[in-house]
């Protein structure tokens, strides 16, 4: 009888305890629910676009093509030269192209294209202007991200073009599809390299800048005080037109003169060969019937004739 109220006692025990934590632990998990804070709308959406921007590429620097012209006047055009060579060249870059000419009054010009790293380009144009007079410049920026962003998507669509045609060759059996095959590979691989051209010039043209630099000495520009013209410049004026119309009238007669020549010729043969050995017309004989022309009247009234009655 003890050892049956001991086992019944003991399942109470157990089934209380049971009871006991399951109440626990429905009251911890509500209270849970309960005090955590409710989402707000749209918070997923908001921390899925979090992830896109993480995962997103950072912005590209623009791209931009700068290119500037400058005319100065300086008193030593070969030292200004040297000045401006020296110059592009602590700044990394380099000459281009250059070209000189001298004046026929001594003044001498120098035209020379300067290429210069772009993060250097405004300093380099500042020295420059310092050289001399500043008499011009003019200054260009051109913004192509948009297209190198372009050219460059393009390029890696046109690789994946590329690869894909190489492995359907390397997969064909029949003679005709890999003569197709072949013609399609050559003109996209064209393509490419054309795109890759596209790309080195937009590399290039944004990576250094194009400064044109014109390099004029003192007397290559009168000042604003001469520019009235005196007795001397007209008289000058005068006789450079006086031979200039002279210079045209010898170049008028030495282009008309082989045709005169060859006129004359001409004309000389006709006269002197062609027309003696041409077969002169004959007389014109009277035509019978015709009335008999009348005989001169002498003072008298008597017919003219050759004997006197």
């Amino acid at each position: 009888m003890r050892t049956q109220v001991r086992v019944l006692a003991g399942v109470l025990l157990t089934a209380s305890l049971a009871l006991a934590g399951c109440s626990e632990s429905g009251g911890d998990s509500k209270s849970s629910y309960a005090d955590a804070p409710t989402a707000a709308p749209g918070a997923g959406r908001g921390a899925a676009e979090d992830g896109k921007s993480a995962r997103r590429s950072p912005r590209l620097a623009p791209s931009v093509i700068r290119t500037a012209s400058l005319e100065v006047e300086v008193r030593d055009v070969p030292g200004a030269l040297a000045k401006a060579r020296r110059v592009t060249e602590d700044a990394g870059g380099y000459v281009g192209e250059e070209s000189t000419e001298r004046d026929d009054d001594g003044s001498e010009r120098t035209r020379v294209v300067l290429r210069v790293p772009s993060e250097r380009y405004e300093e380099v144009l500042g020295s420059l202007q310092g050289t001399g007079k500043l008499l011009r410049r003019t200054a260009r920026a051109q913004d192509v991200t948009d297209q190198v962003v372009d050219v460059d998507s393009r390029i890696k669509s046109q690789r994946a073009s590329v690869a894909r045609v190489r492995e359907l060759m390397d997969r064909a059996d029949k003679l005709t599809d890999v003569v197709a095959l072949e013609g399609e590979l050559s003109s996209r691989e064209a393509d490419l390299e054309a795109l890759l051209a596209q790309q080195a010039s937009l590399k290039d043209r944004t990576g250094l800048a194009t400064v044109t630099l014109s390099l004029a000495g003192r007397g290559a520009h009168p000042s604003a005080g001469d520019d009235t013209p005196g007795f001397l410049d007209a008289l000058s004026g005068g006789w450079h037109a006086f031979l200039t119309m002279l210079r045209w009238i010898a170049l008028v007669v030495g282009a008309v003169l082989p045709f005169a020549a060859l006129l004359a010729l001409l004309v000389f043969l006709w006269r002197r060969v062609v027309r003696p050995r041409l077969p002169r017309r004959p007389a014109p004989t009277p035509v019978p019937g015709s009335l008999p022309q009348a005989r001169p009247v002498s003072e008298d009234g008597a017919a003219a004739s050759g004997e006197h009655k």
